[in-house]
C-alpha cells in the first residue's frame, strides 16, 4: 500500500480486496510493479521472478524467488 501511496494510487488494504484492482494478469506476464496476490499474503514483483514483500515482524521487508514461493491467487496490474 505504502509503495502505491507514494504515487498517489490508493490501496485497499486486505490482500482478498487487492486481488480485485487494477486487471488481471497471467503469472507467466509478470512485470515489475504488478501486485501479486497470495493466501493472505501480498508482493510486488520486481522483475527476475523475484517479489519485495513485508514478511514477519522479526524479518522486515525481504525478497523472495521464485515469485511462486506460495501459490499465487492472482497478478493485478495497476498502471
Amino acid at each position: 500500500m505504502s509503495v502505491y501511496a507514494a504515487f498517489g494510487v490508493g490501496l485497499p488494504h486486505s490482500s482478498s480486496a487487492l486481488a480485485g484492482v487494477g486487471y488481471g494478469v497471467d503469472p507467466g506476464a509478470m512485470q515489475p510493479g504488478d501486485i501479486v496476490c497470495y493466501s493472505g499474503h501480498v508482493g510486488i514483483y520486481v522483475g527476475n521472478n523475484t517479489i519485495v514483500h513485508a514478511s514477519t515482524e522479526a524479518t522486515g521487508i525481504k525478497y523472495t524467488s521464485p515469485a511462486n514461493y506460495r501459490t499465487i491467487v492472482a497478478v493485478r496490474r495497476i498502471f
